[in-house]
């Protein structure tokens, strides 16, 4: 899918001066609004449990999925989406099941997406990537 500019990137906050925390806060709240844009549900924001974390959950066309935000300023420590390795894959399936058995969804579908947001200069550009790995 290609990148996706907020509405609102006007009024945002240039990001060389949000600290890490408000960045990453900030992302989040684009990436949900970006989703809610495409009509889906966000039934869950920050999901933790032992083990597990997830940013966002939220209802696609019937589908679970269980989104993780990686919000960067510029390229230097690379693409926001290659954050999102091994161990933090194994993070959000261990939250995604913990989930599914504790809440609704249990008999649902479920996938795994990842939106990766660069905040240069003043316009965030998003980039979302569905079905961005598999339950091993």
């Amino acid at each position: 899918m290609g990148a996706w500019r907020a509405r609102s990137a006007s009024r945002a906050r240039p990001a060389q001066r949000l600290r890490r925390q408000e960045l990453g806060r900030a992302g989040e709240a684009l990436a949900a609004s970006y989703l809610e844009d495409l009509g889906w549900e966000i039934v869950a924001r920050n999901y933790r449990c032992r083990g597990g974390e997830v940013d966002l959950v939220a209802v696609d066309d019937g589908v679970l999925a269980f989104v993780e935000v990686k919000t960067r300023r510029g390229a230097r420590f690379g693409s926001p989406l290659e954050a999102v390795d091994e161990r933090k894959q194994r993070r959000m399936i261990t939250a995604a099941l913990s989930f599914l058995a504790t809440r609704r969804g249990a008999g649902m579908v479920a996938r795994f997406d990842v939106v990766g947001i660069r905040w240069d200069e003043d316009a965030p550009r998003l980039e979302h990537v569905r079905n961005a790995f598999q339950l091993d």
